[in-house]
């Protein structure tokens, strides 16, 4: 597996390729404050929507991971499911039930029919796994296109995950924003430094080895339990989940959405590649303050759920220590490449 040697240019590189940039250019096409019932706005975990006459929120998001579900599309699966399990409780909502739109090519060709039949059986199991019903869906097939030769060249497979969960009080509701600095930075659940299938594996290198991140269910449940627990305990000042691009890229994104940097010094388990940017499953950062810290490390263990201690809020940068040299990239060098790809492709420039 290869390794890398600027953490920053790989950052950098990642933040600006199309599945991670800013969706800012698209979602400031329409009016996403209708009613003005939208308490967390674009950019996160997932929606948040008030209840009038309540102090109840609903946490909206849609997931799906095509180039896992291509790769072992039973996995791919499970994963659709557990990302939007975790997408809910990342702002601290109690998953309540889910609905599906299952996008695939001919289902005459076996191998299609093979990617729906994998698919559904792996998003069967996390539903039963998470208490997380499919209570509604629909299918789109036959989305090919057609070759000279006449054959199809289908979509990759894309059971597209709709999903919805319940806060007992929206303002207790958590971003993935850094709040401050000298805040504690933790990674809550198991890393393995998973790197196949990974963006970095193929935005930086041109590979699209090896298998899917496997979905621990029973892990991702606990982690999920807890996080939703302390959140509404109100220890956590920031949370974000671990998916593309991995724990680097989630740091990334919190620091852009408060205009806050971190300095990181965590062990790296296995190696810089994998424990920066291999997206491992059932992960989430999170920023605590030092009075919360204590009793937040052992919740997590009484949990049987992991967590380690990465770092700290700090001002205008993101700094990766490492043994033999700290890598630096600012937050204004991550804005630009995060919020430049879709202007550039639409011909606008950055607003």
């Amino acid at each position: 597996m290869p390794e890398t040697t600027d953490i920053a240019a790989d950052l950098l590189a990642l933040m600006a390729s199309p599945d991670i940039a800013s969706r800012r250019w698209i979602w400031e096409q329409y009016d996403h404050m209708v009613g003005a019932d939208t308490v967390q706005r674009p950019g996160g975990d997932a929606a948040v929507v008030r209840v009038h006459g309540t102090d109840k929120g609903l946490a909206i998001t849609t997931d799906c991971t095509p180039r896992y579900c291509f790769a072992d599309p039973y996995e791919g699966g499970k994963q659709a499911i557990a990302e939007a399990y975790r997408n809910l409780s990342a702002v601290g909502a109690k998953p309540l039930a889910t609905t599906d739109c299952m996008n695939f090519g001919n289902p005459q060709r076996p191998e299609i029919m093979g990617q729906f039949v994998g698919c559904i059986e792996g998003m069967a199991e996390a539903c039963a796994a998470l208490d997380f019903p499919i209570v509604s869906g629909n299918v789109s097939l036959y989305n090919e296109t057609k070759n000279d030769d006449g054959s199809g060249s289908a979509i990759l497979p894309t059971p597209a995950i709709g999903a919805i969960g319940l806060l007992a009080d929206w303002s207790k509701s958590a971003t993935i924003a850094f709040k401050g600095t000298g805040d504690v930075i933790v990674l809550i659940g198991t890393r393995s430094g998973h790197l196949g299938q990974s963006l970095w594996l193929r935005e930086l290198h041109g590979r699209e080895d090896g298998p899917p991140p496997p979905v621990d269910l029973d892990a991702e449940r606990r982690a999920g339990e807890f996080v939703r627990g302390v959140i509404a305990s109100g220890a956590l000042t920031a949370v974000h989940d671990v998916s593309d691009g991995g724990v680097a890229v989630t740091i990334a994104e919190m620091a852009l959405a408060g205009g806050y940097g971190a300095m990181l010094h965590a062990p790296l388990p296995c190696g810089v590649a994998c424990s920066l940017f291999g997206e491992d499953q059932g992960l989430y950062v999170a920023t605590v303050a030092d009075h919360a810290l204590l009793d937040t490390l052992f919740a997590a263990g009484g949990a049987g759920v992991e967590i380690e201690r990465i770092g700290r809020t700090i001002a205008d940068r993101l700094i990766f220590e490492l043994s033999d040299d700290d890598h630096v990239v600012t937050l204004a060098a991550l804005r630009a490449a995060h919020e430049g790809f879709f202007p550039a492709l639409m011909g606008d420039t950055i607003a």
